[in-house]
């Protein structure tokens, strides 16, 4: 037993004792399902230490895998033999007994070029590490990185991009990062903030520490969990470089208290032990797949994006048996939003696969059309373009005003989808307005609603 899981007994048997069993628990995927928590995506990753014909996932390291490595007492510095090292080291010990400085860069650099990749490395982020020297260390790393990326790529740097928050440094700039303000982006801790800190800009968690106990994970996983209605956050990531999210669906609240007796004996102290810093390991970080976590048998558990998809897929065509039932039932507001609705996790599983399969510059009823019937999706400005050109002739025949102001607004829907285009203001825009707006809708003798309704169809049949 770790020293992780004694503390989760102790805290669950302490709660039971206080406030007896629970009446009623809410998983956090229940939560996110109903719309009250940001959907999680899980990006796994792999760490390899040694030569890369030879390296094997990390699971620790032996005395004999530090031969011809450099060792150093980490507080004094003292140059030290391999003899001075344990037998093995595992890898739950790595940055808190063996420090890794080849392994820190590695994975800092790795987890830059995924921020890059995934909207750019000003993402609000917590990297949750083994010890306050990791945390540093990971700090400065981030620093580098960022300094590096900005001077490549003519960017003026922000100031404070990341920063150490532990109980160590007192929490120093908590209050820029949980803020707006364009600084304090990277936030490197061991525990701190891991409970009662809201941050709900917070747009990913990463662990670069082992963990051991539920109730920890899913107090630091929780930090990424908040909707943010101020940046449009439906959803945020977990990079997880150490395993930590097997911990999904782990059972805590109530049967690991069932071996619990009054006055259990704690885990004798460790002995002090030399910390020791090893240079000279060839690190490879590699991708272990994409997860979405949902609702599996009432329980939080991770599923692979494909899955999810399928999974989104087979509830679509359940709602809509054919592409043109889903076509009649997209343009209409009320149907469209009852169609949405019993999707999963709240009708946010399309914007969700949306982003990543990043297809931004598409509709959703393109990601939809896509992913249940196999349609080839449009782009909103290709799908703009055809609704020009293939009905050219029924616009042709329209009153000019009306085919102007039809024009206009299709070019909203280029910019802001369906829901731009049923925007109650939408009449209101300078171009719509100037095209001829309302009255030259009304000039076709037909509700204004009635006219927008046939070219919404004709847009989607495009």
């Amino acid at each position: 037993r770790s020293r992780e899981t004694d503390a989760d007994r102790k805290i669950t048997a302490d709660n039971l004792a206080y406030f007896g069993d629970p009446v009623y628990e809410y998983d956090m995927s229940q939560g996110m399902e109903d719309g009250f928590l940001a959907a999680c995506e899980i990006v796994r990753r792999d760490i390899f230490l040694g030569q890369h014909e030879q390296s094997e996932r990390e699971t620790g390291v032996a005395q004999g895998d530090l031969e011809q490595k450099r060792l150093v007492d980490a507080i004094t510095g003292e140059v030290l033999g391999v003899a001075d090292a344990r037998a093995f080291y595992s890898a739950g010990s790595f940055e808190e007994r063996l420090i890794l400085p080849d392994r820190v860069q590695a994975m800092a650099a790795d987890l830059f070029a995924c921020l890059v990749a995934s909207g750019g490395p000003q993402q609000k982020t917590i990297i949750f590490c083994s010890s306050d020297h990791h945390a540093d260390d990971v700090a400065v790393a981030m620093n580098n990185l960022y300094a590096r990326w900005c001077a490549d790529n003519a960017v003026q740097p922000r100031q404070d991009y990341a920063f150490k928050c532990t109980a160590a440094s007192g929490g120093a700039y908590l209050t820029e990062f949980k803020g707006y303000r364009g600084s304090h982006f990277i936030a490197t801790t061991v525990d701190l903030l891991s409970t009662g800190v809201d941050v709900p800009a917070c747009r990913n968690v990463v662990f670069f520490k082992y963990v051991r106990s539920p109730i920890s994970f899913y107090q630091m996983v929780g930090r990424g969990t908040r909707l943010d209605a101020a940046t449009g956050k439906l959803m945020f990531r977990v990079y997880d470089y150490t395993d930590a999210t097997r911990l999904f669906g782990e059972e805590f609240k109530t049967r690991i208290a069932t071996d619990i007796k009054e006055g259990d004996a704690p885990l004798d102290p460790r002995e002090p032990e030399r910390k020791i810093v090893v240079e000279g390991f060839d690190v490879r970080v590699t991708d272990a797949g994409r997860y979405i976590v949902t609702m599996v048998d009432g329980r939080a558990t991770p599923v692979t994006v494909e899955q999810y998809k399928e999974q989104l897929a087979a509830k679509l065509v359940a709602e809509a048996p054919t592409l043109d039932a889903f076509r009649d039932r997209w343009i209409v507001p009320a149907e469209r939003r009852d169609l949405l609705a019993g999707l999963p996790d709240a009708g946010r599983s399309a914007a969700l696969v949306r982003t990543l399969e990043e297809m931004q510059s598409y509709d959703l009823y393109d990601v939809l059309a896509d992913l249940g019937y196999g349609q080839a999706p449009h782009t909103r400005s290709a799908r703009a373009g055809a609704f020009e050109y293939k009905h050219e002739r029924w616009l042709g025949a329209l009153p000019k005003p009306t085919a102007a102001t039809l024009r206009a607004l299709t070019a909203q829907f280029v910019r802001s989808g369906t829901e731009g285009l049923e925007n109650p203001n939408v009449l209101q825009t300078p171009s719509v307005l100037k095209a001829g707006g309302l009255i030259a809708l009304k000039a076709l003798g037909k509700p204004a609603a009635e006219v927008l309704q046939e070219t919404k169809a004709r847009l989607f049949a495009a």
